[in-house]
């Protein structure tokens, strides 16, 4: 009798553990709910759920449920052009250089070394296809991890949104986030709003649209950046974008507040149909060139600066808010010539710029391209804080008498 009892035991407190873990997806959905609690609708776990995962535990990594189903996140398998004669896996890591430009480049290549005979000269490198992706678009396109940054950031911008835009409806004084002509990062000031209308301003690539078709193509081709494969690209690659996760929401927030959402890209202007159409045609809309829409060379902009732009746009809007990718995505001034990559880095910390962090200014990850994508390894790692494997631990201090 009391060993069943105690096999009652155990199944009554199996069943409630089953049940508390299928109440904590209910549970985390109801603590999700706000303004945007319809993109957490159909996220519940499901008993096909939990038998996917069951099933698939002995033989094979976890099998993420088409409720939950997110980025790829699985490690690139290693090309057959890899595999060296003794069944090694001799990879030669060649690091291109970094891009000035905003616009998205391959920046990494493995090349498999080719063998040779003795004696003979070694041949040209020649450019080949790869299905190697590099670490920064893994994790970029395809991690949870990156996924759940841009979730967070733009959660983050549409509870700004709306505290900004009720402070405004009670008679608060809002303020404008675009730095002032002269305005330098050490002393900041802004544009005024007085009593214009409130608008948020956007990036476009890597920050609305992952350019995925564009980066898939120049690992293709050997990867490394093409000014003219970009160039067709804007005109011809709208199909093979897509979505950077939570945008969409966050557009349509800022919308239902009444705040003006406006696209500040490098793209060409001579391209403007093709970006707008891209973007209307992703959901996005609307979007027109000559309203909401500004591309580089508008304003009389040169280079990759928008410093002009985003103080035009100003004439018109208050803004409220600026989302990127890039430091050069809030202000040119992170961008000059004469700072070093270590003060570039301290400006973004400084006492003066810090709250404007998740307060209007709204940077999101971007480790596959761009200026944050540099530095040697001076650069990098400080002298300080070297580390030599097997070398013999500094001594403890002496104690001090206290």
């Amino acid at each position: 009798m009391k060993r069943l009892l105690a096999l009652t035991g155990s199944l009554a407190a199996l069943a409630l553990l089953q049940g508390c873990a299928a109440a904590i997806p209910m549970a985390a959905d109801i603590m999700g709910r706000r303004h945007y609690d319809a993109r957490l609708n159909g996220r519940i776990e499901t008993d096909t759920d939990l038998a996917a995962y069951a099933s698939a535990a002995a033989s094979a990594p976890p099998v993420i449920p088409a409720a939950f189903a997110g980025p790829e996140t699985a490690p690139a398998p290693i090309h057959a052009a890899m595999l060296q004669p003794g069944g090694g896996t001799d990879i030669a890591l060649q690091q291109a250089s970094a891009q000035d430009d905003e616009t998205p480049s391959a920046s990494r290549t493995y090349v498999a070394p080719r063998r040779r005979k003795r004696g003979a000269a070694p041949p040209p490198p020649a450019p080949r296809a790869t299905t190697a992706v590099p670490a920064g678009m893994q994790y970029l396109y395809g991690s949870g991890e990156a996924a759940a940054q841009y979730l967070q950031t733009y959660i983050a911008l549409e509870n700004y949104l709306l505290g900004v835009t009720s402070d405004r409806a009670i008679g608060h004084i809002v303020h404008s986030v675009v730095l002032a002509p002269g305005a330098t990062l050490q002393n900041p000031s802004f544009l005024p709003c007085d009593q214009k209308p409130m608008a948020v301003v956007f990036d476009i690539d890597e920050t609305v649209v992952f350019n995925l078709g564009f980066e898939q193509a120049s690992l293709a081709a050997g990867g490394g950046y093409s000014a003219a494969r970009w160039e067709a690209w804007e005109r011809s690659g709208s199909k093979a974008v897509s979505l950077a996760p939570g945008v969409a929401e966050a557009i349509k927030v800022a919308r239902d507040a009444h705040v003006e959402v406006i696209f500040n890209s490098n793209r060409s202007g001579a391209n403007a149909d093709k970006t707008a159409a891209m973007l209307n045609g992703l959901g996005v809309g609307p979007v027109a060139y000559g309203t909401n829409l500004w591309l580089k060379g508008d304003s009389g902009s040169t280079g990759n600066g928008k410093d002009a732009r985003r103080q035009d746009i100003s004439v018109h809007y208050c803004v409220i808010a600026m989302v990127g990718d890039q430091l050069g995505d809030f202000s040119d001034l992170f961008n000059a010539g004469d700072i070093t990559l270590s003060e570039r880095r301290q400006l973004t910390a400084g006492r003066e710029i810090y709250l404007l962090w998740g307060h209007g200014w709204f940077m999101l990850p971007n480790p596959a391209y761009g200026t944050a994508v540099n530095g040697t390894q001076a650069d990098i790692f400080p002298a300080d804080k070297r580390w030599t494997p097997g070398a013999a631990p500094p001594p403890d201090p002496a104690p001090t008498e206290k």
